[in-house]
């Protein structure tokens, strides 16, 4: 197998294949039918992702790069008789039923060159491969700017947060004699919340003042100590409970996987305080389970996980229209993928008028409906 290999590592080298398909299983009692390799770019490293095909599923995994030719020659090796890898310009066929003893022949490509532009490093407000002091304090990335590998869905994370306040900064009050005020309810280890100081403070420049609140003393000695390091002024975590915590005004509250009726609470003062903008993603929603009353569908809701999610959907319905009703664009919006978490969906409310008594109208005769006062 050492003359395929050099032949595979020529290919990668010098031909940069842009699809390899392994075919005609050696075992008739093999799972995989076949697998297709392509090239993709992760983290600003080209890789190849192996694609593998089951009767009924197919499943992925990613090769690095320096690791490809000994990845074919495996495939080849212990289970598959052929390959056909496409390059930009040739197809080469290699029939190995004798692995020792291949017969590669070739022809001119008539497939076009495979554009992998899009699983380049995506444009994030936040980019891939440049330091960002606080994700460096955080642990999410290198001191050469790499993200670590192991902390990429939070990486993702935090950029689509903010892309979401990037959206909605339009509707934020010019920063005047006083600074923008921003709450974050249950900030935890406030990776968000840094990421919100540093997209307003440090790429927009804006003069701002920002708490983070959470129950958890050392959660909230560790953020400080991390702002006072990176001399994040303007940027303070306090201890909290949410149902506790008075203040005079915030321009956007911020409210991420708080637990229950906590939504509620901030909710209930980011309105009370007329806040410009409001984001919420409501965590374990259990107020309404006990409340709901339904006797038609009751057949169906004496089933827990179903009645579970029923009403954490209706409960988001709920403080959607009351939000409404208070004078607030509100959209509900997918926040992170499924595959991460479930609580998903987050509250997007900008405020664009007074308080309205038809929407009022209509979240009464839904708390009706429900059996269950909100707000």
């Amino acid at each position: 197998m050492e003359n395929l290999h050099n032949y595979f590592e020529k290919i990668f080298a010098e031909d940069k294949p842009v699809k390899l398909i392994f075919s005609g299983k050696r075992r008739k009692s093999a799972d995989v039918s076949k697998v297709t390799l392509r090239p993709v770019m992760l983290s600003g490293s080209l890789c190849y992702q192996a694609e593998y095909s089951f009767a009924r599923k197919v499943t992925h995994t990613n090769i690095e790069a320096a690791h490809a030719a000994e990845f074919c020659c495996d495939l080849i090796k212990s289970d598959f008789k052929q390959a056909n890898i496409f390059t930009p310009s040739q197809e080469i066929q290699i029939l190995a039923a004798k692995p020792d003893k291949p017969r590669i022949t070739g022809r001119p490509s008539s497939l076009k060159c495979a554009d992998i532009s899009h699983n380049r490093q995506k444009q994030y407000i936040i980019p891939d491969g440049q330091p960002c002091d606080f994700l460096i304090a955080l642990g999410v990335m290198g001191k050469d700017g790499r993200v670590f590998h192991r902390h990429y869905a939070k990486f993702r994370q935090i950029n689509r947060f903010l892309e979401i306040v990037d959206d909605v900064s339009y509707a934020l009050p010019e920063a005047g004699e006083r600074p923008l005020k921003i709450i974050d309810f249950g900030c935890g280890k406030a990776y968000l919340t840094f990421a919100v100081y540093y997209y307003l403070k440090i790429l927009q420049n804006k003069n701002v003042k920002i708490i983070g609140l959470d129950l958890k003393q050392d959660v909230i000695d560790f953020c400080n100590s991390t702002a006072d390091s990176l001399g994040y002024k303007g940027l303070t975590f306090m201890m909290g409970d949410i149902a506790d915590y008075t203040d005079d005004y915030a321009d956007m509250v911020i409210t991420l996987h708080a637990c229950d009726t906590a939504t509620d609470y901030a909710l209930i003062n980011a309105v009370s305080w007329n806040s410009s903008v409001i984001l919420s993603v409501p965590c374990c929603q259990h107020e309404l389970f006990s409340q709901i009353k339904n006797d038609l569908h009751q057949p169906m809701l004496k089933h827990g996980i179903l009645k579970d999610r029923l009403t954490e959907y209706l409960t988001d319905g709920l403080r959607a229209l009351k939000l409404e009703s208070r004078g607030y664009d509100v959209a509900l919006i997918e926040f992170t993928s499924l595959e991460h978490t479930a609580r998903n969906i987050m509250i997007k409310a900008v405020k664009s008028s007074g308080r309205n008594l038809q929407k009022e109208q209509k979240h009464r005769a839904s708390t009706r409906l429900c059996a269950i006062s909100i707000m």
